[in-house]
């Protein structure tokens, strides 16, 4: 039985259980039953939790330092990134806009992560934006090594960032730690398949402890979240992104739909950009006339870099929690939901259901308690099949307008990757 054969279950379980729970209130079964999903519940947001600081730092560091070939290529890379911030700015934009228009989860007064908010306090509910900004920078730029016990992610997340610059310029003088960096990555790789297990069990309890303990209408809620989110992400990839390349491209949306549909189709069946990018690198080569050379550089960074899906996503979720739970996050605060959201999304590994332990990242990243991941937990394998579709499009969409805007001589020193026909 697949893992989404099996979330599913869960989820369905765990509504069942959590409905038969609300129907003997007050009573030795409720709390011994309550008890026994907590720990669940416990055990899998823990592992979650306990990865984090790991996953992101290997996978930033990683990330980063694959992108050495960029301070050699000029125009290339220029043009790249300055597509990749364009698309994913627009996604977090239009993810936080169609979250205030429609203002999911206004109206809700979820108390099952009552405690998890009575131990925070925000600094911005008590400074002024100028203080905030000095005192978000002293917070963040501090010991790594505090950082790490005290799982301060943004701090980690500039620490990884600068360390991988740090590979990217010491080139080959570093080899040793880069390799080091990419064994670990993968080792916590490993450890988050185990934990992706567990995924089930842990859905299951807190599905179970939330229909039990909160108001049904809040499932309608996570219902209209998905709804929006959903039709938020396929705007942005059936609008946005077309309208981009029809002007900078200069492709028709019909040809390059036509030619990408090979792989749009896996990425939604397999909710992994990383095992479509052979499928993306063959169709943007053969059906719409990348260079080999442009795809070789441009997807597989992609693939990294350019996650304009999972940016929205999780922006939309981090308002969509704050209105559930009753804060209201502040301009400044939003900026940081949508810089930690791209920052996430880079380190984000291109795997089904890994972007919930980012997720958690831009959650705390404003004092979001890491428990509230269950309202999104069910919903989420749903949405991850849209958002990586996203993902993989944008890919190739940036493949295309950066064969456009360069030339041979500035792809000359890269070596050429073709990939066979199937």
């Amino acid at each position: 039985m697949s893992l989404n054969t099996q979330i599913f279950i869960a989820a369905l379980l765990g509504v069942v259980v959590g409905c038969v729970l609300r129907l003997y209130p007050d009573t030795t079964l409720f709390s011994n039953s309550i008890y026994g999903l907590s720990i669940m519940s416990s055990i899998f947001i823990g592992c979650l939790k306990m990865l984090l600081v790991p996953l992101i730092f290997t996978s930033i560091v990683v990330g980063v330092a694959s992108l050495e070939s960029g301070k050699q290529l000029g125009k290339v890379w220029k043009v790249t990134l300055m597509c990749s911030f364009t698309t994913m700015s627009l996604s977090l934009i239009l993810g936080l806009t169609c979250a205030h228009i429609f203002e999911v989860g206004k109206g809700m007064d979820v108390t099952l992560f009552k405690h998890a908010m009575d131990q925070y306090h925000s600094p911005a509910q008590s400074l002024d934006t100028s203080s905030f900004i000095t005192n978000f920078i002293q917070n963040t730029l501090i010991n790594p090594f505090k950082a790490f016990s005290d799982g301060n992610v943004l701090s980690v997340v500039v620490f990884a960032m600068l360390i991988g610059l740090a590979l990217v310029y010491g080139g080959k003088k570093f080899q040793n730690i880069r390799t080091f960096n990419e064994e670990f990555f993968n080792l916590v790789m490993m450890v988050v398949s185990w934990v992706m297990k567990l995924a089930p069990f842990g859905i299951f309890a807190l599905l179970a402890k939330l229909i039990a303990k909160e108001d049904l209408s809040v499932l309608s809620r996570l219902a209209e979240f998905a709804a929006i989110v959903t039709g938020t992400t396929l705007f942005h990839g059936l609008i946005v992104l077309p309208l981009l390349l029809w002007i900078f491209g200069k492709m028709s949306p019909w040809k390059f739909f036509k030619g990408a549909r090979l792989a749009l189709i896996t990425a939604f069946a397999t909710s992994s950009s990383s095992a479509t990018m052979p499928l993306s690198m063959k169709c943007a080569q053969e059906n719409l006339g990348v260079r080999p050379k442009i795809t070789g550089f441009v997807i597989p960074l992609g693939s990294h870099l350019n996650m304009d899906g999972t940016a929205l996503y999780e922006a939309a979720a981090a308002l969509f929690v704050a209105n559930l739970i009753g804060l209201d996050l502040s301009l400044t605060q939003q900026i940081i939901v949508c810089l930690t959201a791209m920052i996430a999304s880079l380190g984000a590994p291109g795997i089904p259901s890994a972007g919930m332990v980012t997720m958690i990242m831009v959650l705390q990243s404003v004092g979001l308690p890491a428990e509230a991941i269950a309202i999104l937990l069910p919903i989420d394998r749903v949405l991850d099949t849209v958002r990586t579709m996203v993902n993989v499009e944008g890919d190739m969409m940036v493949s295309v307008v950066v064969d456009r805007y360069t030339k041979d001589e500035d792809v000359d020193h890269l070596p050429t990757k073709e990939v066979t026909s199937a």
